[in-house]
């Protein structure tokens, strides 16, 4: 199937991505919406500037859509960048990185069901720890870039997730019912290496933003460098 993929440089596009290409599925583009609304349900906002380093890594084009306020025109400008990809790449389907979020899905569907395409989702309804170790033994590089639930501090941002986090994230599951692959926005991570890049990413210059309870690791600079 030839697809183009969601993709906002976290964990979960990335390895929704890996998984794709693992089925022989053909990439036709990954696409980066850019909201302006900071509470955007919809998409992906921390270090989103950062996809197009991370395409340049994975050698794969990039499209970027540019969204104003609002849940409608966050729908319609995703709307009309898979328009013009079926119409010039002959795509035939969407792949995204949703794993247990209802809306996400919905609205992804509506798209699809208007423009006659299909919906890929590989890692919906996975179990998510089993999921992050699965990133980890495929050597995922992923870096925590935002958090926002008790007992994901300061000290997360910037944190590698490695076995060792998995296991203090099924705790922090167990005592405030946390998503741990941070599905319901807990978390928010950036992957500096994985499988796919034929380069990796390392971080510069960035910068801890925190506010007592919800906190960002703002990075300002990445070059892409040799693996």
């Amino acid at each position: 199937m030839n697809v183009a993929c969601l993709f906002s440089g976290g964990k979960d596009s990335c390895y929704s991505l890996f998984n794709a290409i693992n089925q022989n599925h053909t990439i036709a583009g990954l696409i980066t919406i850019k909201s302006r609304d900071s509470d955007s349900f919809m998409y992906h906002l921390p270090n989103i500037h950062l996809t197009e380093q991370a395409a340049l890594a994975s050698e794969l084009p990039l499209i970027i859509g540019e969204a104003e306020k609002g849940q409608e025109a966050e729908l319609w400008v995703l709307y009309d960048v898979l328009a013009e990809l079926k119409n010039e790449k002959r795509i035939d389907g969407v792949l995204t990185g949703a794993i247990a979020s209802n809306y996400q899905r919905k609205r992804v569907d509506l798209l699809c069901k208007k423009l006659k395409l299909k919906h890929l989702a590989p890692l919906w309804g996975r179990n998510q720890a089993e999921l992050l170790r699965e990133m980890i033994e495929h050597r995922f590089s992923m870096l925590v870039v935002a958090v926002a639930a008790k007992g994901l501090g300061e000290s997360w941002l910037g944190r590698a997730i490695d076995e060792s986090a998995v296991d203090e994230l099924l705790e922090l599951q167990e005592k405030f019912g946390i998503n741990v692959a941070g599905e319901g926005g807990e978390l928010e991570t950036l992957v500096l290496d994985c499988p796919l890049f034929k380069k990796k990413l390392v971080v510069c210059e960035s910068e801890k933003k925190w506010n007592g309870v919800r906190g960002e690791l703002r990075i300002k600079k990445v070059d892409l460098a040799e693996k």
